[in-house]
Order: structure tokens, then sequence, then C-alpha cells
């Protein structure tokens, strides 16, 4: 059975930079296509950035282009957010997701056959 098991949030100030990890056990971690969304406190749930099982297509929600980096390391079963420029209104729980056989572009949904790790916090202060 897939688990994943998010790490690195925190509390941090506007304009920092934090990376996310997010750790897959439990299955052969390249024919997984990946993603991060976030929830924050009375709000749904929602996309951020995804990635192809190869690493060669990304994607992003327009609300962190050009802030935010997704990537991975096949060899270590992980993938990143690399967070830039952070804002308030960044804070929330950050989950990562992963669905076997999917494509980067099928990642931005919330797709029943998703797993999902717990989640880990990221707070930003002004």
């Amino acid at each position: 059975q897939v688990q994943l098991v998010e790490s690195g949030g925190g509390p941090v100030q506007a304009g920092d930079s934090l990376r996310l990890s997010c750790a897959l056990s439990g299955g052969l971690f390249s024919l997984y296509g990946m993603a991060w969304f976030r929830q924050a406190p009375g709000k749904e749930r929602e996309f951020v950035a995804a990635i192809s099982r190869s690493a060669s297509t990304t994607y992003y929600a327009d609300s962190v282009k050009a802030r935010f980096t997704i990537s991975r390391e096949n060899a270590k079963n992980t993938v990143y957010l690399q967070m830039n420029s952070l804002k308030p209104e960044d804070t929330a729980g950050y989950y990562c997701a992963a669905r076997k056989w999917a494509a980067a572009s099928e990642m931005s949904t919330m797709h029943p056959g998703n797993t999902w790790g717990q989640g880990t916090q990221v707070t930003v202060s002004s």
C-alpha cells in the first residue's frame, strides 16, 4: 500500500523561503504522477503544482507560478516543493498527492484515485 509522508513545513516570515518534501513508500515512485495541494482554514483544498513521472513536465497554479518550483528525485522516492517569496496568503496545510500512471496534466484535480499524505502546515506571518 502506497504511503506519503510530508515534511518541511513551519512558521516563516513574509518573503522567506521554505522547501517541502514528500516521501513515497510502498510503490515504485517513478510510476507515479505527483502533485502538491493546499488547504487554508475554511477553504477548499486547491491545486498548487504537479510533475510528470519523468520530471519533464510541470504545472502550476497561477497564484504560485514564478515563486514555487516542484521537482522530484526518483532515486530518493521524493518530491519537493521549493517555495520562495512566501506571502501570508500562502498559509495553509500542504498535502502531497500521488496517482499511478497519471500525467502531470491529470494531477491538478481532486481525483478519487489519488493517494494523500497527512499534510504539513505552513504559516506565513507579515
